[in-house]
Order: C-alpha cells, then sequence, then structure tokens
C-alpha cells in the first residue's frame, strides 16, 4: 500500500502541478485580456477624436468658403473707391455752357452705373452726415463747437469723404467733422 499511497500522492502532486499551471495561464490569459480591453478602449476614444477633428475641419473649410464668398467683392471695391470719388468731384464742378453739361451727365451716368453694380455686390455708403459719431464706422479729422452750430454733442457736421461698407464689413470709415 505503501506504493500505491506513493502514486497517488504523485497523482495528486501532478493534478496540483496541472492546476497551478492552468491557473497560472488563466491569469496571464484574464490579464492579457484587461489589456486588450484597455488597447480597445484607448483606440476607440483615439478615433472618436479624431472623427470630431475631421467633422471641425469641415465645418471651419465650410466657415471659411462663405466668409470667401461673401466678401469677395472687397478687394475690387477698395480699389474702385477712389475712382467713384474722382467722379463725385467732377460732378461738383459748376459748368456753364452745354458741352460741359453733357460731359457731366454722362459721368453722372457712370458713377449711377458703378454704383449699382456696387450695391449688387452688397456695398453700401455709410450713412454719416446729422448722425452721432460712431467710431466703428466714421473718422473723426476735425472737431468744431457744437453750439456754433446748433447741434446736439457728438454729431457729425460734414463729411469730407464717403465711407463704405461691404455687409457688416467697413471697407473704408468715413473721414468726418463731429461737433463737440
Amino acid at each position: 500500500m505503501n506504493e500505491e499511497n506513493k502514486n497517488t500522492t504523485e497523482q495528486e502532486e501532478i493534478v496540483e502541478a496541472v492546476e497551478k499551471e492552468v491557473e497560472i495561464e488563466a491569469a496571464e490569459e484574464e490579464s492579457e485580456i484587461v489589456e486588450l480591453k484597455q488597447k480597445i478602449d484607448e483606440l476607440s476614444d483615439q478615433n472618436l477624436r479624431l472623427q470630431a477633428e475631421i467633422v471641425n475641419m469641415r465645418n471651419r473649410n465650410q466657415k471659411d468658403r462663405e466668409t470667401a464668398a461673401k466678401y469677395r467683392a472687397q478687394d475690387l471695391a477698395k480699389e474702385l473707391l477712389p475712382a467713384i470719388d474722382n467722379l463725385e468731384r467732377a460732378l461738383a464742378i459748376d459748368v456753364d455752357n452745354e458741352h460741359g453739361e453733357a460731359l457731366k451727365k454722362g459721368v453722372q451716368m457712370v458713377l449711377d452705373n458703378l454704383k449699382t453694380a456696387l450695391k449688387a455686390q452688397g456695398i453700401e455708403e455709410i450713412v454719416a452726415l446729422n448722425q452721432a459719431f460712431d467710431p466703428t464706422v466714421h473718422q473723426a479729422v476735425q472737431t468744431v463747437d457744437a453750439k456754433e452750430n446748433n447741434v446736439e454733442p457728438n454729431t457729425i457736421v460734414q463729411e469730407l469723404q464717403k465711407g463704405y461698407k461691404l455687409h457688416d464689413r467697413v471697407l473704408r470709415p468715413a473721414m468726418v467733422v463731429v461737433a463737440q
């Protein structure tokens, strides 16, 4: 029986050793599963962040395209404004003959066409005369006494150069004289 006990003990030891190995392997596999789940979670989070970044880039690009389309006439308008100023100065000149009147009428037609084209692109004159001074759209180049001009303080009494804006963006502020 001694040998039988010895065999049984050996078998029990083998069984215990195998069970320990199985437990160790199970623990390692469990640890590996946990690691893999963490990596999956990290990669999923990274994927979501990248997708959000792509959506943000698309939105930003769309907004940039819309802004560019909205203000596409800005550079051309800035180039045309001095020509419009010159045409208005030409119209301010007094003429005393028929030829001068005809020329003035032609200049007026050209000016009207330019203003119509600018208005079609969303460009408008900034109203200044007899308005309250607004530093966002007016540029004060001189001040005068309000009492002498019989106006309220901070009122524009003279417009030296017209201002223009494109939608909500000032292309050129109106140069004005303000009563103080």
